[in-house]
């Protein structure tokens, strides 16, 4: 019998994520990672997505990519995140041609 806990994780690092990127009420950019962009737009709308977008919400799904590995999905998480939100306006320009 499989431990349910090393079941889970093998289910978490092997299931494909998309990083995406939300507009915020106040026209601010959200960059996150999931195995489904659109229930996760709806848990941020809810107000149990994550606590920066509870206080600037409602927000919008202006930007998916991949699928990726998961190590890949946070390195390119963690590279958008450090974009100023000039190159992330860039980023949303060349892919919505």
């Amino acid at each position: 019998m499989s431990d349910p806990s090393r079941t889970a994780l093998k289910k978490r690092v092997y299931s494909q994520r998309y990083v995406y990127l939300l507009r915020c009420k106040d026209g601010s950019l959200y960059c996150g990672i999931s195995t489904d962009p659109e229930a996760r737009l709806k848990q941020h709308n809810y107000g149990v997505g994550a606590k920066y977008t509870r206080s600037h919400g409602p927000c919008t799904l202006v930007y998916t990519e991949g699928p990726y590995e998961y190590g890949h999905a946070l390195s390119r998480e963690a590279a958008i995140k450090k974009m100023t939100k000039e190159q992330k306006e860039r980023l949303l320009d060349t892919t919505n041609r």
